[in-house]
């Protein structure tokens, strides 16, 4: 048995790997070891589960009365 809803599914990862912060040797490089700075100031795209909403549509189903 496959994934339900693949597509959706694949989304929701690509999403979740852009909320990631940076990692901390991107942000040692970049800023250098004096500067004190969260990982999240690198990150592309900022979202959480809470503020906002990745607004998904439902996949199409067919219309039960056309049989």
């Amino acid at each position: 048995m496959g994934i339900k809803n693949k597509a959706k599914k694949e989304k929701l990862a690509v999403k979740a790997r852009q909320t990631k912060w940076a990692p901390i040797w991107a942000v040692l490089r970049k800023y250098g070891i004096g500067k004190r700075v969260h990982p999240s100031t690198m990150t592309k795209h900022r979202r959480s589960w809470r503020r906002t909403k990745l607004h998904i549509k439902p996949r199409k189903q067919r219309k039960s009365h056309f049989g």
